[in-house]
């Protein structure tokens, strides 16, 4: 049986300094082209790459188990049930189709947007190393499959720390509960760079991590995350952030302090899937939800998502997301792949 594979990739070469615009000049033009050309290139590298992982989690999720807890720090980074060498060998344990592998969890092609500004809610050394970053937030399940491709090689990229951070249910981030006193009618900006946006809120709840969170890729390349569907806030389609560390030390407090800064960008997810979660309690009670509503990705502020897309449409960056079960209130799992320079560095600390 034929699988209908296609690729599930994020590009993440292009400069910081292109950080929220598209590329202008020939010659920018002529350097995103090439990166696409060399994201391509590991197109069938990634396509096995990522029908493994999805024939795993079938296994694990999807094969009827009410346990729906991801592997503890041991067994994910023991012998793995689908590394490269299988993949290369064509084990048919994982590659090969079934009727409900084509229809419940075909792969797609998704090339992810260019690096971006990490924002104004990355709280440096303040991300617990961890798998499951939900706490206590309510919310809909949804569980994460986030594989790391090194560029240069086409490879899984082992032992890279995948951070991850996202606004709750009704659009807060964790630390920042609240606008300042003197903004708290503040209206959305017309026009300019930041159309669309408000303030940044500040940080005023120091001990707050939820849904903030880094592990590192196990030897195939993979980073998994329990958390919530991310709701959203004015101005902002709904999205969840994302770097990529190739060296990091950890900290007495569970936290890390982050060396070399691979990636920076930002995941997102289909707008009818959106659409379902803003009809799911507690996501009704998103305060700007008779106001300013959702942002849909088209509309995001800044161009992320339309920059994104690149000139000639050819980065998506948005999950994709299968049920864990019958329906949707059971819970999702998401699936995105990372191609990253694993020799580059950036300084893209948010700066105001």
């Amino acid at each position: 049986m034929v699988c209908r594979r296609t690729l599930l990739f994020a590009l993440a070469l292009v400069p910081a300094a292109w950080a929220h615009k598209e590329p202008k000049t020939e010659k920018e033009i002529e350097v995103q082209r090439a990166l696409q050309a060399a994201a391509y290139h590991c197109a069938p590298a990634v396509e096995e790459f990522t029908a493994a992982r999805k024939r795993a989690w079938a296994q694990k999720v999807l094969s009827g188990n009410p346990q729906f807890q991801l592997p503890g720090y041991n067994d994910l980074f023991a012998d793995g049930t689908y590394n490269q060498e299988t993949i290369e060998s064509g084990d048919t344990k994982f590659l090969e189709c079934s009727p409900v592998e084509k229809t419940k969890i075909e792969n797609n092609t998704c090339v992810l947007t260019p690096v971006v500004t990490e924002g104004p809610y990355y709280h440096k050394q303040g991300h617990p190393i961890r798998q499951n970053i939900a706490e206590y937030q309510i919310g809909l399940l949804t569980l994460l499959d986030v594989g790391v491709i090194d560029i240069n090689t086409c490879k899984p990229l082992p032992n890279v720390l995948v951070d991850i951070w996202q606004a709750n249910a009704t659009g807060h981030y964790a630390g920042h509960p609240d606008p300042l006193p003197e903004l708290r009618d503040e209206k959305p900006q017309v026009g300019g760079k930041r159309s669309g946006l408000l303030s940044a809120f500040p940080r005023t709840k120091f001990e707050e991590t939820w849904l903030r969170g880094a592990w590192p890729t196990d030897q195939n390349g993979v980073a998994q995350f329990t958390t919530i569907f991310p709701g959203y806030y004015t101005g902002r389609a709904t999205h969840i952030h994302t770097k990529v560390f190739t060296s990091w030390e950890i900290l007495p407090n569970g936290t890390f302090d982050g060396g070399n800064l691979a990636h920076v960008g930002q995941f997102f997810f289909e707008d009818d899937l959106n659409l379902q979660v803003d009809k799911m309690h507690p996501y009704t009670e998103n305060p700007i939800r008779h106001t300013h509503g959702r942002t849909r990705n088209w509309r995001d502020s800044l161009n992320i998502f339309e920059d994104s897309h690149g000139p000639e449409g050819q980065y998506n960056p948005v999950f994709k997301m299968h049920l864990l079960g019958g329906v949707i209130n059971q819970g999702l799992v998401g699936y995105i792949t990372m191609g990253v320079n694993a020799s580059a560095s950036y300084d893209n600390w948010w700066k105001g």
